[in-house]
């Protein structure tokens, strides 16, 4: 079995491992967008409940309402900071398996680039080989003594 041939497993589990990795990579991108976006909706409501809240400040507030406000808005503020932890821990996650996909990918290529070469070189010795019988079949027959000779 010629080299080439026997790298092709060694080239496939790479490739598997690359496209796994694609996959993680991908869904690790798309946990940290659909967190970046949920952390978004926090910082504009906390942005649109503090307007209105002034705006009912204006206006007059009990004691009651004006602590229900507060509570809220520090609720609100707890909720983005957690959000806030999990989607830079999300980036963080995404950034690792952008590392990892990376990894394999290089690896793949090379391990494509080293059976390329090995093909390369079985090739040209088929050709060489290939010549070297030409040669010789062309040789053989100037040797032959024609029937016009005797």
């Amino acid at each position: 079995m010629s080299r080439s041939k026997r790298m092709q497993p060694v080239v496939r589990v790479a490739e598997d491992r690359e496209r796994q990795a694609a996959r993680a990579l991908g869904e690790a991108q798309r946990r940290l967008a659909e967190n970046e976006s949920k952390l978004a909706e926090l910082i504009g409501y906390r942005e649109q409940y503090s307007q209105s809240f002034n705006t009912a400040g204006g206006v007059g507030l009990d004691a009651r309402r004006l602590h229900d406000y507060r509570v809220f808005l520090e609720r609100l503020g707890t909720a983005i900071s957690q959000q806030s932890e999990l989607v830079e821990q999300l980036r963080l996650d995404c950034e690792h398996s952008r590392r990892r996909w990376l990894e394999t990918r290089t690896r793949a290529q090379a391990l494509d680039k080293v059976t390329e070469r090995y093909q390369q070189v079985e090739r040209k010795a088929e050709e060489r080989l290939e010549q070297h019988d030409s040669d010789e079949r062309a040789l053989r027959t100037r040797r032959k003594p024609s029937h016009e000779d005797h």
